[in-house]
């Protein structure tokens, strides 16, 4: 399992929170979501490596901003 955190923007309410969990966790390999409104972090758990590409993209569809891994 490879686990990988990523920086989002737009994010601020329970809404928000869900709406990234359901999104991310619909692409294979996706076994576990994190999302934390606080620090504007989404942590992905895969299988493998995740596809950065595809993550932004279902997070752009879903309205937010994925700026990068999170350090």
């Amino acid at each position: 399992m490879t686990t990988t955190a990523y920086a989002v923007s737009g994010m601020s309410c329970a809404h928000c929170q869900a709406t990234l969990t359901k999104v991310i966790s619909e692409l294979d390999g996706v076994t576990e979501v994190g999302v934390d409104l606080a620090t504007g972090q989404v942590t992905v758990t895969s299988a493998g490596e995740p596809d950065d590409a595809l993550i932004t993209e279902v997070v752009d569809e879903a309205g937010y901003e994925l700026t990068g891994r999170a350090a």
